[in-house]
């Protein structure tokens, strides 16, 4: 007895026509009616009643197709399994990061994949967070670390990995160092460094200042955190940072939330629903890594909100 036997089988008994089912089968008329006087023959009963126009099942053959039908599924189900476990074996994934974070629970996540799957191919390029979005949505890239206003890019999965308030950052001798509430309105007094377009730090201070018709002088941007910074505390303007990248400078630094931004800085994983097997396995050691840090690696996230 032959997968294909049982194929045809199949196909009769659906479309009910020997010849609707060659075409469906894609072989002749006559070899489907061969391979299921074989089938019929093996089985020691005949199958089909074919003494009308229309073709219809026996008592034997109602018997058998349910069994066809399973043992097709299960030698699919059979195909599908081994070429998961090939996908995993060879295969090559891109991993996008926002430009200016450096966060090692993902270089963690990336380690303990390629251990587990050293065949699978990983690339890892920065960009900023739209068009690393626009990558995920297009499959140009499979997972991205990207800074947010929002939790969930719409037709994206995501998984939300920080979550903070704005803060002005300054030297201690500013103005705004002294104040011990900061507005948007206080801020955009003075000149700022901050992120540039793209990023999801920037996108929600530019949507909260939109909000109240404010237009700050933006003098200096920067990618990277450590330059924001740097460029704030020689005093040549306010730093617009999260809360976790200015805790790296207080020494240097004096922060204040921004009390009327409440909409928080996120940043998230993302990847698209549909998936390959390779991928599936990358999403678990990439929630194992932020949720259960590898001890080995520094617990420093540094730009954590680009």
């Amino acid at each position: 007895m032959e997968l294909r036997q049982l194929e045809y089988f199949v196909a009769v008994a659906e479309e009910r026509n020997f010849t609707r089912a060659a075409e469906r089968v894609h072989i002749s008329q006559s070899g489907v009616s061969a391979q299921i006087r074989r089938l019929e023959q093996e089985l020691g009963a005949e199958l089909f009643d074919r003494s009308a126009r229309t073709v219809t099942l026996t008592v034997a053959g109602r018997a058998a197709l349910g069994h066809a039908r399973a043992a097709l599924a299960a030698a699919g189900a059979l195909g599908q399994a081994v070429g998961e476990v090939t996908d995993l074996i060879r295969g090559r994934l891109t991993v996008g990061m926002v430009i200016g974070c450096t966060l090692t629970p993902l270089f963690g996540a990336l380690a303990a994949f390629h251990q587990a799957h050293p065949g699978v191919e990983i690339s890892l390029l920065e960009d900023s967070s739209d068009r690393l979005v626009e990558g995920v949505r297009t499959g140009a890239v499979d997972l991205a670390l990207i800074g947010a206003a929002t939790a969930t890019p719409d037709g994206l999965d995501a998984l939300t990995i920080i979550s903070e308030r704005l803060v002005a950052a300054v030297p201690a001798g500013h103005p705004l160092a002294k104040q011990r509430r900061v507005t948007l309105h206080d801020l955009v007094a003075h000149p700022i460094v901050c992120m540039p377009p793209g990023t999801g730090l920037r996108t929600v201070f530019d949507q909260a200042c939109a909000a109240q018709n404010l237009r700050p002088s933006i003098t200096l941007q920067a990618s990277a955190a450590d330059a924001i910074a740097d460029l704030a505390a020689r005093g040549l303007a306010v730093a617009v940072l999260s809360d976790s990248m200015a805790a790296h400078y207080r020494d240097r630094l004096t922060a204040r939330t921004i009390d009327d931004v409440d909409t928080p800085a996120l940043l998230a994983l993302v990847w698209k629903s549909t998936h390959s097997p390779g991928m599936r396995e990358l999403l678990v050691h990439s929630r194992q890594a932020f949720t259960e840090p590898d001890p080995t690696t520094s617990p420093r996230t540094h730009g954590a909100l680009p």
